[in-house]
Protein backbone atom coordinates (compact mmCIF):
# COMPACT_ATOMS: atom_id res chain seq x y z
CA UNK A 1 0.00 0.00 0.00
CA UNK A 2 1.51 3.32 -1.04
CA UNK A 3 0.95 6.77 0.40
CA UNK A 4 -1.11 7.68 -2.67
CA UNK A 5 -3.53 4.81 -2.21
CA UNK A 6 -6.80 6.09 -0.73
CA UNK A 7 -7.99 4.18 2.31
CA UNK A 8 -11.76 3.74 2.42
CA UNK A 9 -13.81 3.94 5.60
CA UNK A 10 -13.52 0.69 7.53
CA UNK A 11 -16.92 -1.00 8.01
CA UNK A 12 -17.43 -2.18 11.59
CA UNK A 13 -20.12 -4.56 12.81
CA UNK A 14 -20.94 -4.85 16.49
CA UNK A 15 -21.95 -8.41 17.38
CA UNK A 16 -23.73 -8.73 20.69
CA UNK A 17 -25.96 -11.19 22.52
CA UNK A 18 -26.33 -12.72 25.95
CA UNK A 19 -24.11 -15.53 27.23
CA UNK A 20 -24.52 -18.69 25.17
CA UNK A 21 -26.48 -17.06 22.35
CA UNK A 22 -24.17 -18.43 19.65
CA UNK A 23 -21.90 -15.52 18.72
CA UNK A 24 -18.81 -17.72 18.40
CA UNK A 25 -20.74 -20.25 16.30
CA UNK A 26 -21.82 -17.48 13.92
CA UNK A 27 -18.28 -16.15 13.62
CA UNK A 28 -16.84 -19.63 13.01
CA UNK A 29 -19.38 -20.16 10.21
CA UNK A 30 -18.41 -16.82 8.69
CA UNK A 31 -14.70 -17.61 8.86
CA UNK A 32 -15.15 -21.04 7.28
CA UNK A 33 -17.20 -19.58 4.42
CA UNK A 34 -15.43 -16.27 3.97
CA UNK A 35 -13.82 -15.70 0.58
CA UNK A 36 -11.75 -12.89 -0.88
CA UNK A 37 -12.11 -10.63 2.13
CA UNK A 38 -9.81 -10.02 5.07
CA UNK A 39 -11.69 -9.60 8.32
CA UNK A 40 -10.53 -8.67 11.79
CA UNK A 41 -12.52 -10.21 14.64
CA UNK A 42 -12.13 -8.44 17.97
CA UNK A 43 -13.08 -10.72 20.85
CA UNK A 44 -12.86 -10.45 24.60
CA UNK A 45 -11.77 -14.06 24.86
CA UNK A 46 -10.63 -16.62 22.36
CA UNK A 47 -12.98 -19.49 21.80
CA UNK A 48 -11.91 -22.95 20.64
CA UNK A 49 -10.68 -21.69 17.26
CA UNK A 50 -8.06 -23.60 15.29
CA UNK A 51 -5.27 -21.05 15.06
CA UNK A 52 -2.39 -21.65 12.70
CA UNK A 53 -0.15 -18.67 12.13
CA UNK A 54 1.82 -15.78 13.58
CA UNK A 55 1.24 -13.78 16.73
CA UNK A 56 1.56 -10.03 16.21
CA UNK A 57 1.92 -7.51 19.04
CA UNK A 58 -0.11 -4.28 19.24
CA UNK A 59 0.15 -3.66 22.96
CA UNK A 60 0.36 -5.62 26.18
CA UNK A 61 -3.45 -5.73 26.30
CA UNK A 62 -4.04 -6.72 22.69
CA UNK A 63 -3.00 -9.82 20.77
CA UNK A 64 -3.59 -10.41 17.09
CA UNK A 65 -3.53 -13.84 15.52
CA UNK A 66 -3.65 -14.14 11.74
CA UNK A 67 -5.47 -17.28 10.64
CA UNK A 68 -4.87 -19.49 7.63
CA UNK A 69 -7.80 -18.03 5.65
CA UNK A 70 -6.42 -14.49 5.92
CA UNK A 71 -8.81 -13.44 8.67
CA UNK A 72 -7.52 -12.08 11.96
CA UNK A 73 -8.62 -12.68 15.54
CA UNK A 74 -7.82 -10.05 18.13
CA UNK A 75 -8.30 -10.15 21.90
CA UNK A 76 -8.74 -6.86 23.71
CA UNK A 77 -8.46 -6.87 27.48
CA UNK A 78 -7.79 -3.16 27.92
CA UNK A 79 -9.19 0.02 26.39
CA UNK A 80 -11.04 -0.74 23.15
CA UNK A 81 -10.60 2.75 21.71
CA UNK A 82 -6.82 2.64 22.10
CA UNK A 83 -6.64 -0.76 20.44
CA UNK A 84 -8.79 0.45 17.54
CA UNK A 85 -6.50 3.45 17.08
CA UNK A 86 -3.50 1.14 16.82
CA UNK A 87 -5.24 -1.17 14.37
CA UNK A 88 -6.14 1.81 12.19
CA UNK A 89 -2.53 2.99 12.27
CA UNK A 90 -1.28 -0.43 11.16
CA UNK A 91 -3.89 -0.41 8.38
CA UNK A 92 -2.86 3.06 7.18
CA UNK A 93 0.83 2.11 7.04
CA UNK A 94 0.11 -1.18 5.30
CA UNK A 95 1.46 -3.27 8.16
CA UNK A 96 -1.97 -4.89 8.45
CA UNK A 97 -4.37 -5.15 5.53
CA UNK A 98 -8.02 -5.89 6.23
CA UNK A 99 -11.40 -5.04 4.72
CA UNK A 100 -13.75 -5.06 7.69
CA UNK A 101 -13.85 -5.38 11.45
CA UNK A 102 -16.29 -7.31 13.64
CA UNK A 103 -16.41 -6.63 17.36
CA UNK A 104 -17.80 -9.50 19.44
CA UNK A 105 -18.85 -8.19 22.84
CA UNK A 106 -19.01 -10.21 26.02
CA UNK A 107 -22.40 -11.68 26.83
CA UNK A 108 -22.98 -9.23 29.68
CA UNK A 109 -21.97 -6.10 27.75
CA UNK A 110 -24.34 -3.19 27.18
CA UNK A 111 -23.75 -2.08 23.56
CA UNK A 112 -24.53 1.59 24.29
CA UNK A 113 -21.04 2.76 25.39
CA UNK A 114 -19.37 0.93 22.51
CA UNK A 115 -21.73 2.42 19.92
CA UNK A 116 -21.28 5.92 21.30
CA UNK A 117 -17.50 5.55 21.05
CA UNK A 118 -17.71 5.59 17.25
CA UNK A 119 -19.50 8.93 17.26
CA UNK A 120 -17.58 10.83 19.94
CA UNK A 121 -14.00 9.77 19.12
CA UNK A 122 -12.63 11.98 16.33
CA UNK A 123 -10.28 9.43 14.77
CA UNK A 124 -12.86 6.64 14.75
CA UNK A 125 -15.45 8.98 13.27
CA UNK A 126 -13.07 9.88 10.44
CA UNK A 127 -11.78 6.38 9.66
CA UNK A 128 -14.63 4.01 10.54
CA UNK A 129 -18.17 3.47 9.30
CA UNK A 130 -20.25 1.76 11.99
CA UNK A 131 -22.35 -0.61 9.92
CA UNK A 132 -24.86 -2.21 12.29
CA UNK A 133 -25.54 -3.75 15.68
CA UNK A 134 -26.31 -7.46 15.30
CA UNK A 135 -27.84 -9.19 18.33
CA UNK A 136 -28.04 -12.96 18.74
CA UNK A 137 -30.94 -14.24 20.83
CA UNK A 138 -31.00 -17.68 22.45
CA UNK A 139 -34.60 -18.87 21.98
CA UNK A 140 -34.23 -21.47 24.71
CA UNK A 141 -33.36 -19.00 27.46
CA UNK A 142 -34.24 -15.47 26.28
CA UNK A 143 -37.49 -15.11 28.25
CA UNK A 144 -35.62 -15.89 31.46
CA UNK A 145 -32.81 -13.50 30.51
CA UNK A 146 -35.26 -10.69 29.77
CA UNK A 147 -36.92 -11.14 33.15
CA UNK A 148 -33.67 -11.23 35.10
CA UNK A 149 -31.04 -9.20 33.22
CA UNK A 150 -31.50 -5.61 32.11
CA UNK A 151 -28.60 -5.87 29.68
CA UNK A 152 -30.50 -8.47 27.62
CA UNK A 153 -33.18 -5.81 27.02
CA UNK A 154 -30.57 -3.29 25.95
CA UNK A 155 -28.94 -5.74 23.55
CA UNK A 156 -32.27 -6.30 21.78
CA UNK A 157 -33.20 -2.64 21.94
CA UNK A 158 -30.00 -1.56 20.19
CA UNK A 159 -30.20 -4.17 17.43
CA UNK A 160 -30.53 -3.46 13.72
CA UNK A 161 -30.72 -7.18 12.95
CA UNK A 162 -31.64 -9.98 15.36
CA UNK A 163 -30.52 -13.56 14.79
CA UNK A 164 -32.68 -16.05 16.68
CA UNK A 165 -30.77 -19.21 17.59
CA UNK A 166 -31.61 -22.58 19.20
CA UNK A 167 -35.18 -22.52 17.87
CA UNK A 168 -35.04 -26.31 17.65
CA UNK A 169 -35.19 -26.29 21.47
CA UNK A 170 -38.61 -24.58 21.62
CA UNK A 171 -41.99 -25.35 20.07
CA UNK A 172 -43.81 -23.05 17.63
CA UNK A 173 -46.02 -21.51 20.32
CA UNK A 174 -42.98 -20.61 22.42
CA UNK A 175 -41.16 -19.28 19.36
CA UNK A 176 -44.01 -16.97 18.40
CA UNK A 177 -44.20 -15.71 21.99
CA UNK A 178 -40.47 -14.93 21.87
CA UNK A 179 -40.73 -13.16 18.52
CA UNK A 180 -43.71 -11.09 19.68
CA UNK A 181 -41.82 -10.07 22.79
CA UNK A 182 -38.77 -9.10 20.76
CA UNK A 183 -40.97 -7.00 18.48
CA UNK A 184 -42.48 -5.20 21.44
CA UNK A 185 -39.01 -4.23 22.59
CA UNK A 186 -37.73 -3.43 19.09
CA UNK A 187 -40.06 -3.63 16.11
CA UNK A 188 -37.66 -1.97 13.68
CA UNK A 189 -35.06 -4.76 13.75
CA UNK A 190 -35.30 -7.52 11.16
CA UNK A 191 -35.36 -11.01 12.73
CA UNK A 192 -33.67 -14.06 11.21
CA UNK A 193 -34.16 -17.57 12.56
CA UNK A 194 -31.09 -19.69 11.95
CA UNK A 195 -29.57 -23.05 12.83
CA UNK A 196 -25.96 -23.40 14.01
CA UNK A 197 -24.98 -19.94 12.78
CA UNK A 198 -25.80 -20.76 9.16
CA UNK A 199 -26.83 -17.41 7.73
CA UNK A 200 -25.62 -15.66 4.56
CA UNK A 201 -23.25 -12.86 5.46
CA UNK A 202 -25.30 -10.53 3.25
CA UNK A 203 -28.04 -10.71 5.89
CA UNK A 204 -25.91 -9.26 8.67
CA UNK A 205 -22.95 -7.49 7.04
CA UNK A 206 -23.00 -4.27 4.96
CA UNK A 207 -26.37 -3.25 6.41
CA UNK A 208 -25.45 0.47 6.55
CA UNK A 209 -27.88 0.91 9.42
CA UNK A 210 -26.19 4.07 10.70
CA UNK A 211 -26.37 5.91 7.40
CA UNK A 212 -29.12 8.51 7.23
CA UNK A 213 -31.57 6.86 4.84
CA UNK A 214 -35.25 7.36 4.17
CA UNK A 215 -36.20 3.75 4.91
CA UNK A 216 -38.14 3.06 8.10
CA UNK A 217 -39.22 -0.57 8.37
CA UNK A 218 -41.79 -1.42 11.03
CA UNK A 219 -43.26 -4.62 9.61
CA UNK A 220 -43.63 -7.52 12.00
CA UNK A 221 -42.47 -11.01 11.17
CA UNK A 222 -39.26 -13.02 10.84
CA UNK A 223 -37.07 -14.68 8.23
CA UNK A 224 -36.36 -18.41 8.34
CA UNK A 225 -32.98 -19.57 7.05
CA UNK A 226 -33.37 -23.03 5.54
CA UNK A 227 -30.08 -24.94 5.97
CA UNK A 228 -29.85 -26.05 2.35
CA UNK A 229 -26.72 -25.66 0.28
CA UNK A 230 -27.90 -22.22 -0.88
CA UNK A 231 -29.25 -21.19 2.55
CA UNK A 232 -32.69 -20.23 1.25
CA UNK A 233 -34.44 -17.39 3.07
CA UNK A 234 -38.21 -17.26 3.55
CA UNK A 235 -40.32 -14.64 5.37
CA UNK A 236 -43.16 -15.41 7.79
CA UNK A 237 -45.31 -12.44 8.72
CA UNK A 238 -47.02 -11.78 12.04
CA UNK A 239 -49.69 -9.16 12.84
CA UNK A 240 -48.16 -5.78 13.64
CA UNK A 241 -48.95 -4.80 17.22
CA UNK A 242 -48.51 -1.09 17.91
CA UNK A 243 -48.47 -1.53 21.67
CA UNK A 244 -46.13 0.64 23.69
CA UNK A 245 -45.69 -1.81 26.54
CA UNK A 246 -44.03 -5.18 26.63
CA UNK A 247 -45.18 -6.98 29.76
CA UNK A 248 -42.62 -6.26 32.45
CA UNK A 249 -39.95 -4.96 30.07
CA UNK A 250 -38.97 -1.37 30.66
CA UNK A 251 -37.44 -1.07 27.18
CA UNK A 252 -39.91 -1.01 24.34
CA UNK A 253 -40.76 0.57 20.99
CA UNK A 254 -42.81 3.72 20.59
CA UNK A 255 -44.32 4.68 17.25
CA UNK A 256 -45.37 8.30 16.64
CA UNK A 257 -47.37 9.15 13.51
CA UNK A 258 -48.69 12.42 12.10
CA UNK A 259 -49.16 14.23 8.80
CA UNK A 260 -47.05 17.12 7.56
CA UNK A 261 -45.01 18.86 10.26
CA UNK A 262 -43.78 22.39 10.81
CA UNK A 263 -39.97 22.42 10.62
CA UNK A 264 -39.47 24.84 13.50
CA UNK A 265 -41.97 23.04 15.75
CA UNK A 266 -40.58 19.55 15.13
CA UNK A 267 -37.08 20.90 15.71
CA UNK A 268 -38.13 22.27 19.09
CA UNK A 269 -39.91 19.01 19.92
CA UNK A 270 -36.83 16.90 19.12
CA UNK A 271 -34.54 19.24 21.06
CA UNK A 272 -36.78 19.05 24.12
CA UNK A 273 -37.29 15.28 23.76
CA UNK A 274 -33.57 14.54 23.57
CA UNK A 275 -32.77 16.90 26.43
CA UNK A 276 -35.38 15.35 28.75
CA UNK A 277 -35.22 11.68 27.80
CA UNK A 278 -32.07 11.19 25.71
CA UNK A 279 -30.31 9.15 28.37
CA UNK A 280 -33.12 6.57 28.18
CA UNK A 281 -33.54 6.58 24.38
CA UNK A 282 -31.42 3.74 23.02
CA UNK A 283 -32.13 4.20 19.30
CA UNK A 284 -34.54 6.35 17.35
CA UNK A 285 -35.25 7.08 13.72
CA UNK A 286 -37.82 9.16 11.92
CA UNK A 287 -38.89 9.86 8.35
CA UNK A 288 -40.77 13.14 8.47
CA UNK A 289 -42.87 15.12 5.99
CA UNK A 290 -42.14 18.84 6.33
CA UNK A 291 -44.60 21.49 5.18
CA UNK A 292 -43.41 23.28 2.06
CA UNK A 293 -40.60 20.79 1.38
CA UNK A 294 -40.79 17.95 -1.14
CA UNK A 295 -37.96 15.95 0.47
CA UNK A 296 -38.16 13.56 3.38
CA UNK A 297 -36.47 14.80 6.56
CA UNK A 298 -34.49 11.96 8.13
CA UNK A 299 -33.69 11.97 11.84
CA UNK A 300 -31.61 9.31 13.56
CA UNK A 301 -30.03 9.17 16.98
CA UNK A 302 -28.50 7.28 19.88
CA UNK A 303 -29.19 8.70 23.33
CA UNK A 304 -28.29 12.41 23.01
CA UNK A 305 -26.36 12.05 19.74
CA UNK A 306 -28.74 12.97 16.91
CA UNK A 307 -28.39 13.69 13.20
CA UNK A 308 -30.71 15.26 10.61
CA UNK A 309 -30.57 15.20 6.82
CA UNK A 310 -32.87 15.44 3.82
CA UNK A 311 -33.58 12.28 1.87
CA UNK A 312 -35.38 11.46 -1.36
CA UNK A 313 -38.52 13.34 -2.47
CA UNK A 314 -41.98 12.11 -1.58
CA UNK A 315 -43.57 10.48 -4.62
CA UNK A 316 -47.22 11.29 -3.90
CA UNK A 317 -49.12 13.51 -1.42
CA UNK A 318 -50.68 10.38 0.10
CA UNK A 319 -47.23 9.16 1.15
CA UNK A 320 -46.51 12.26 3.22
CA UNK A 321 -46.92 10.64 6.63
CA UNK A 322 -44.43 11.45 9.38
CA UNK A 323 -43.25 8.49 11.45
CA UNK A 324 -40.85 8.44 14.38
CA UNK A 325 -39.81 5.18 16.07
CA UNK A 326 -38.12 5.39 19.47
CA UNK A 327 -36.66 2.42 21.34
CA UNK A 328 -36.38 3.56 24.91
CA UNK A 329 -36.83 2.86 28.55
CA UNK A 330 -40.21 3.95 29.84
CA UNK A 331 -41.47 7.15 28.19
CA UNK A 332 -44.71 9.09 28.92
CA UNK A 333 -46.07 8.08 25.51
CA UNK A 334 -49.48 9.75 25.67
CA UNK A 335 -48.00 13.07 26.75
CA UNK A 336 -45.25 12.97 24.13
CA UNK A 337 -47.63 11.85 21.41
CA UNK A 338 -49.80 14.91 22.03
CA UNK A 339 -46.69 17.10 21.79
CA UNK A 340 -45.70 15.37 18.55
CA UNK A 341 -49.14 15.90 17.01
CA UNK A 342 -48.98 19.61 17.87
CA UNK A 343 -45.95 20.01 15.60
CA UNK A 344 -48.19 19.65 12.54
Amino acid sequence: MTDSTPISLLPVTLLTGFLGSGKTTLINYLLKNNHNEKVIIIENEFGPVNIDSNLLNISTDTQIIEMTNGCICCTVQGELTESLHKLLLKRSTGELQFDRLIIETTGLADPAPIVQTFFVDNLLREKIQLDAVITLVDAQHILKHLNEHRVALSQIGFADRIILTKTDCVNNEQKFEIINRIHKINHKATIFETIKGQIPKSKWLDIKAFELSDELTINQGFFVINPTQKLEVGFRSLPLQKQTSSWNDNICSYLFEAGELDLKKIGSFMESLVERYGNDMLRYKGVLAIKGNDQRLIVQGIHKIVGFDYGSPWKTPAERISRLVIISRSLPFNELNQEFLKTS
